[in-house]
């Protein structure tokens, strides 16, 4: 074997080794991670959650925050900003929800009230039952 073929050969393998390796994260990235149906729901005491306060949860992998609002009763809204997937936090003094990263604040329905978020934040399902508030 000539060594311009060997090299060739060599190449080659190295050049597709190093195209895979870049394209198996590409692929991760843009394909949809799987979903599968996991809580169905979750229960918490009322108690729990007093009047004008908030309570953050886990749901189905993702952060949620549900909160028992003055005269409105209980709410639940996914806690990732709509802008760039920053978690917001309740703000109880100003009765807001705010994100951290850039200044973007939301009502207490979810709606976007202030900075870049697009999008109000995404609702969560919940009734009340007795003495629990049932999410999901």
């Amino acid at each position: 074997m000539k060594r311009r073929r060997f090299l060739g050969i060599v190449l080659a393998v190295l050049g597709s080794t190093a195209a895979g390796s870049l394209a198996y994260p590409l692929l991760r990235f843009f394909a949809p991670p799987a979903r599968d149906n996991k809580t169905k729901s979750i229960s918490i005491r009322k108690s729990d959650i007093r009047l004008g306060e908030a309570k953050e949860i886990v749901f189905n992998n993702n952060p949620v925050i549900v909160i028992n609002r003055y005269e409105k009763g209980f709410v639940a809204f996914s806690k990732v900003c709509t802008h760039l997937g920053c978690l917001v936090e309740y703000d109880k003094g100003l009765r807001k929800l705010v994100c951290p990263c850039h200044a973007g604040t939301f009502d207490l329905d979810g709606n976007v009230l202030s900075g870049p978020p697009p999008r109000p934040l995404p609702a969560i399902p919940l009734k009340v039952e007795g003495d629990f508030v049932v999410i999901g």
